[in-house]
């Protein structure tokens, strides 16, 4: 090595809100085995390739089924969360409804719901999402409708990291005879998320909290709700027939599976089932609240968390007189990785009063340390 090269220290990863990183040595692993030994097509054949590819893709169901207290046939693997928001929001809403949604909602959630509302087949209400969970039922009472069929709500805002109420926001929707929709993407892996909560049906990505690859997602059931594909195609049951069948996972999972990486996703899963949610949590909340004591010592820094709230392992903040994407810049240039702008968050940002140029987003995982809380600290 030439001794006047000096070698660059590896990066300071603090975007896990986007996907988490690094993945446990399982995952890879599991990959790997995956694409070595089960290289068939799950339900398309009986040689011993394809069955090892279904038990495979069956084992992770039923390793998912465990984690959100669910039956393994109501676990649909999807792309991302993106996709299973998708299929609940298009499987479930009928002409004429009408859907409440908070105002922190991700565009995975927003963008289906408008597109519907555009279409002319459906009507939606935006509810304000306050640090109270009384206010925030009293809010989604106002928007109640006679033709109101669902609320779909995330189980944490992927800007500010704010915990929403979901087993209030449940019974809500139980007593007013509603189907709630979770958007789980930033709180399964480190909130004991489950259908116990009272969700009928909940999404969520397998490459954030599940510490899966990223191009995996899940859509989980409680088996109430009436859904209609959003895909048509093979599914490896039922070939004789032009239609779709009736019965899930097969109805909403048309075509070759992402047999890898539901093998990577069925590793996170057993990773985060061995060290416990309640662990990760504890972990990233003393990193969080490092970060937060050092930037709450800056006058120059905001931090956007309300009294009152309850937050995951989620700090956004704003540097007084510099854009986010400018603090993100430099801090990228001091090795530090993080994200700035709006999160695909828009109506959030607009609740919060930090549209259009949004806010920088620092978001651990299990696998960071104090030490890169620090540094992160000393690069701000």
């Amino acid at each position: 090595m030439n001794p006047g090269f000096r070698r660059r220290p590896p990066p300071v990863y603090l975007d896990n809100a986007a996907t988490s990183w690094p993945k446990p040595p399982a995952v890879s692993a599991a990959v790997q085995a995956a694409l070595r030994d089960a290289g068939g097509n799950p339900g398309r054949g009986g040689h011993p390739l394809a069955v090892r590819a279904g038990k495979t893709v069956y084992h992770a169901r039923e390793t998912a089924a465990a984690l959100f207290r669910a039956r393994p046939e109501h676990i649909v693997f999807t792309q991302n969360c993106t996709h299973a928001l998708n299929l609940a929001v298009y499987g479930t809403l009928r002409q004429g409804d009408h859907i409440i949604l908070s105002d922190l909602e991700h565009n995975a959630a927003a963008r289906p719901v408008y597109a519907m509302a555009e279409a002319g087949i459906i009507r939606y209400s935006v509810a304000h999402i306050s640090a109270d969970t009384e206010q925030i039922l009293r809010e989604l009472r106002t928007h109640l409708r006679r033709e109101t069929r669902a609320v779909l709500c995330t189980a944490v805002s992927n800007v500010t990291g704010q915990i929403l109420p979901r087993r209030e926001i449940a019974e809500f929707c139980r007593e007013n005879g509603l189907i709630l929709i979770t958007d789980g993407a930033q709180g399964c892996g480190i909130l004991p998320v489950t259908l116990d909560d009272g969700m009928q049906l909940l999404c969520t990505a397998g490459h954030k909290g599940l510490y899966g690859p990223m191009g995996t997602g899940i859509l989980i059931s409680d088996g109430t709700v009436p859904l209609r594909p959003l895909m048509q195609g093979g599914t490896g049951s039922l070939s004789a027939s032009l239609t779709m069948p009736d019965f899930l996972p097969d109805m909403l999972e048309p075509g070759t599976v992402n047999v890898p990486g539901i093998a990577g996703l069925d590793a996170g899963m057993q990773y985060v089932m061995q060290r416990g949610t309640a662990q990760i949590l504890r972990h990233e909340q003393a990193l969080c609240r490092l970060m937060l004591d050092g930037l709450r010592r800056r006058p120059d820094i905001r931090v956007l968390r309300e009294n009152g709230a309850e937050y995951a392992p989620v700090i956004s903040f704003l540097r007084e007189g510099e854009a986010p994407e400018q603090t993100a810049a430099r801090l990228t240039a001091r090795g530090i990785c993080v994200r700035a702008g709006l999160h695909c968050a828009p109506l959030a940002h607009q609740s919060l009063n930090t549209a259009p140029a949004g806010t920088v987003r620092v978001s651990p995982s299990v696998m960071n340390t104090a030490a890169e809380a620090e540094a992160f600290l000393r690069a701000v």
